[in-house]
C-alpha cells in the first residue's frame, strides 16, 4: 500500500498529506506530457441504462486472463483470492509473509496468505500498459477473483462507473478498459446468495445452541 503497512509509515503518510493540505503545495515532479482523458455519452454505448453496476472487468497476467476483477476506488488494497492464485498455478512458494491484516466494514480482521506480484497488462495493443501490481492473497469466500484498488494511482487511470469504464494513458495514446456489464450483475447475484447461506448457517447455528 501506497501509505505503508507500519504505525510509523502510516503517521508519516498522514503529516505528509496534512502538510500537503495546509500549504496547498506539493512536491515538485517533473513535467509528462500525458494525453487528456475524459469520457463520452458514446462511451456508454452498449450498456443497459439506468444501472447501478458495479464495474468489473477482465486483466490479464501472464498468460492467463483474470476475469471477474472488481475495480474499487475505496480498496485499501489489491487483493487476489485463493481460488484464483491456486487456478493460475502459481507457487506458493512465491507468496512473501505479511502481518498486515484486511480490516472490514464491520471491523471483521482477515489476515492475508501473503503477498505476490504479478505483471498485468490492460488495454488493446498499442493502447496499452503493463505493470507490477504487488496482490494480498485472502483465502475467502469472494464472487469476485480480485479486486484492484490503490494501483489505479500508479497508472494514473481515471475511472467512470456511469461508463463502466477506465482509460489511462499509455505511450500511445489513451487506453481503455471496459467493464463487463453482464458478469457485474452474475457477482452481485452470487454475493447475495452467499450472504443468504451464511445468514441461514448463523440461524441454524443459534437454533442448535438453543435446544
Amino acid at each position: 500500500m501506497t501509505a505503508g503497512s507500519s504505525k510509523k509509515a502510516r503517521k508519516t503518510y498522514l503529516r505528509m498529506v496534512q502538510n500537503i493540505q495546509m500549504t496547498s503545495s506539493a512536491p515538485k515532479m517533473s513535467r509528462i506530457d500525458n494525453p487528456s482523458i475524459g469520457f463520452l455519452e458514446e462511451d456508454a454505448r452498449r450498456l443497459h441504462h439506468p444501472h447501478d453496476d458495479a464495474l468489473v472487468v477482465t486483466i490479464q497476467a501472464g498468460d492467463y486472463n483474470i476475469h471477474r476483477v472488481l475495480v474499487d476506488n475505496g480498496s485499501s488494497a489489491d487483493i487476489l483470492y485463493y481460488p484464483a492464485f491456486q487456478q493460475m498455478g502459481i507457487e506458493r512458494e512465491r507468496l512473501v509473509p505479511t502481518n498486515t491484516p484486511l480490516v472490514g466494514f464491520g471491523g471483521t480482521r482477515v489476515f492475508p496468505l501473503g503477498v505476490v506480484t504479478l505483471a498485468i497488462t490492460i488495454g488493446d495493443y498499442p493502447q496499452r500498459i503493463t505493470r507490477n501490481v504487488a496482490f494480498l492473497v485472502v483465502d475467502c469466500s469472494s464472487a469476485y477473483n480480485a479486486i484492484i484498488g490503490p494501483t489505479l494511482n500508479s497508472w494514473k487511470a481515471v475511472t467512470s462507473t456511469y461508463h463502466l469504464m477506465i482509460k489511462f494513458p499509455t505511450d500511445y495514446g489513451v487506453g481503455e478498459l471496459r467493464g463487463d456489464q453482464v458478469a457485474a450483475r452474475e457477482c452481485f447475484v452470487a454475493m447475495m446468495e452467499m450472504d443468504d447461506h451464511l445468514q441461514a448457517m448463523n440461524i441454524k447455528e443459534r437454533g442448535d445452541e438453543a435446544r
